[in-house]
């Protein structure tokens, strides 16, 4: 299958990657003719560090060469059976482009944005091909995080929603399906919650802003790397999550209902920042960012090494 990935930032370069590491040819657009070139360069260093840390089934030069740039955004779609769109995050501009992708897509291709905020039925509601599209949310980077959200609109035919899984599936990406349209979809309601408490306990003196993160970092988080929610207190009470309930069901209602959400306003975040540019300064922010995506390609090689190890014990 021919992959159309429309938008060449950082996303769209992932996207790139996710596709034709798994052997399909990818053709790669964006309207200003300067991003490809250097969205080329930036997937050609994401791969080595793929390669290097026992991520690639194939060489670099073979994985490399199923993404072409395409000059049109006809040429890209052209063929596909399947469109991942990463453009400005505004309603204008994925309606603009959904329109567009409409009368120029294949009848059967899948029509799919990466957008983080903004639901289908608000960006398709003019588009041609409606019943097509759907949100395809991925977790930056889509390359390293293996979740994708995916989240029809009302009219969106369920055909084309199991399409959209069974190709995620098949190029080793983790699919879940938002039943229902709800802004933030399921991932950064989630995150928000935790974030929205996180600002809450920095905000009222409970904790230091690293120390919040520590808590995260070396507590939850060691856990929340191989499983959710509902299997963590599964496991923490002898009798499963009906005993984790009825245990602590009470204390955790009292928390939620004790507190109204906070606004993050000026001062609050201008705390954070002083905290946040202690530990990391601006102008190592980029590098930063480097470290934590070597961290992902080390945390993937050894769940993947893990499941290799399990499969091959049962």
């Amino acid at each position: 299958m021919k992959i159309a990935v429309v938008g060449a930032g950082l996303i769209g370069q992932s996207w790139a990657i996710v596709f034709a590491r798994a052997g399909l040819q990818v053709a790669l657009f964006d309207a200003d003719p300067a991003v490809p070139a250097r969205a080329l360069a930036g997937i050609e260093v994401s791969l080595h560090d793929l390669a290097d840390g026992g991520l690639l089934d194939e060489d670099v030069p073979t994985v490399r060469a199923r993404i072409e740039v395409a000059q049109t955004l006809r040429d890209a779609v052209d063929g596909a059976g399947y469109v991942q769109e990463n453009v400005a995050e505004t309603v204008g501009a994925k309606r603009a482009i959904f329109r567009e992708l409409g009368e120029m897509a294949a009848p059967d291709a899948v029509l799919a944005s990466s957008t983080s905020t903004i639901p289908a039925s608000i960006w398709s509601v003019d588009c041609a091909a409606r019943t097509r599209c759907l949100v395809a949310h991925p977790v930056n980077p889509p390359h390293l995080v293996p979740l994708v959200e995916l989240s029809p609109a009302p009219w969106t035919d369920p055909a084309f929603v199991a399409k959209a899984r069974s190709l995620q599936e098949s190029v080793g990406q983790s699919p879940v399906v938002v039943r229902k349209e709800i802004p933030g979809f399921i991932l950064n309601r989630l995150q928000g919650a935790l974030l929205m408490e996180a600002m809450r306990l920095y905000a009222e003196g409970y904790a230091s802003a690293d120390d919040i993160d520590r808590t995260v970092r070396d507590g939850l988080g060691l856990r929340w790397s191989f499983m959710g929610p509902f299997e963590t207190i599964d496991l923490n009470a002898p009798g499963g999550v009906v005993d984790y309930c009825a245990r602590y069901g009470e204390l955790y209602y009292e928390m939620a209902r004790a507190h109204d959400p906070i606004p993050w306003d000026a001062a609050l975040v201008r705390g954070i920042e002083r905290e946040r540019r202690d530990l990391t300064p601006q102008h190592e922010l980029v590098a930063r960012g480097k470290w934590r995506n070597g961290r992902l390609v080390q945390l993937l090689a050894h769940k993947r090494e893990m499941a290799k190890r399990i499969s091959r014990e049962s």
